[in-house]
């Protein structure tokens, strides 16, 4: 699987930054957006007020991976037979 990078540029609390990430980051980034009801912009400003000392980009592909990972988990969890919700 080859997902090509591209680099945007976006406004952060009045700063302009750039942001290079592979499309399919992009698309996940929009989805989840979507899904919460938010712009991209506004999950963008929240995952940079998180990152710590991360860069961007990284924080960015690490909270797509990890919403995807609890995505995954509660899946299982409610096909498990016998799961109880807690």
């Amino acid at each position: 699987m080859n997902s090509a990078i591209t680099k945007r540029s976006v406004l952060i609390n009045g700063h302009k930054t750039s942001i290079s990430l592979e499309d399919m980051f992009w698309h996940a980034l929009k989805d989840i957006a979507a899904v919460q009801r938010v712009s991209a912009t506004a999950l963008l400003v929240q995952i940079n007020q998180t990152r710590g000392a991360t860069n961007l980009s990284s924080a960015v592909r690490q909270f797509v991976m990890a919403y995807y990972i609890n995505l995954v988990s509660d899946l299982r969890k409610s096909l498990t037979p016998g799961a109880r919700a807690a």
